[in-house]
């Protein structure tokens, strides 16, 4: 599954998360390494740009946090980023510069690139967003499987065997998620690709796509 390569997903220099992947073929295989990584990162932060807060909590002095958001570490905030208001963050979140995690979204486990947007009633837990992805209001991911099993990713007849009982999704650089979709465990989206609104998603589905339902999914035109 050569699209779901991190080097097919994701420009690594659009995140102050890069060396996570080092080493790795497919994102999702850095998901129980974000913690640990975030605490390494955050203790070499230049304290002129960022501040700390409490143990783990590391905050871009130029990034906009509201008074009624609640942040918890391990985290790292990078430069004007904005947390707005009764955003929650459970913690082992890395959130890029500009990226916006907007009201009442919810975020744990998460590499969150440069300029994302998860703006509007948002779940994102153990995944990816790509650089300057966006995720329509009420949107969000499903981590876990209703049965309680290890997530597979699917691609047609291709599948691999992740290992992980908590995987929600991986999208790449540009991907569209309209509003009220959910994208179940193991999804991948390749970049620049755009899921319609009310979208249940499941699986592989390929760069430079539009996602209409699972039996049309078309190409998009130059």
């Amino acid at each position: 599954m050569e699209s779901c390569f991190i080097k097919n997903m994701y420009d690594l220099n659009e995140t102050i998360a890069a060396d996570l992947f080092a080493g790795a073929d497919y994102p999702w295989e850095v998901l129980g390494k974000i913690k640990d990584f975030i605490i390494e990162l955050g203790n070499s932060l230049d304290p002129e740009r960022f501040e700390k807060r409490g143990e783990t909590i590391w905050v871009a002095k130029s990034a906009e946090v509201a008074p009624t958001a609640c942040l918890n570490g391990p985290l790292i905030i990078d430069e004007e980023a904005q947390i707005r208001h009764c955003a929650f963050i459970r913690g082992s979140a890395i959130v890029g510069k500009g990226a916006v995690i907007g009201n009442s979204t919810e975020l744990k486990n998460v590499v969150i690139f440069n300029g994302v947007q998860v703006p509007h009633y948002n779940y994102v837990g153990d995944s990816i967003l790509g650089y300057k992805s966006h995720m329509g209001a009420g949107s969000i991911t499903s981590n876990v499987k209703s049965d309680k099993t290890l997530v597979t990713v699917k691609n047609g007849s291709q599948q691999i065997q992740t290992g992980l009982k908590k995987f929600g999704a991986m999208l790449g650089d540009f991907v569209e998620v309209g509003c009220n979709s959910v994208l179940n465990p193991g999804t991948v989206v390749g970049r620049h690709t755009n899921i319609y609104p009310l979208s249940m998603v499941r699986g592989v589905v390929t760069a430079h796509s539009i996602y209409k339902n699972k039996n049309e999914i078309v190409t998009k035109e130059d």
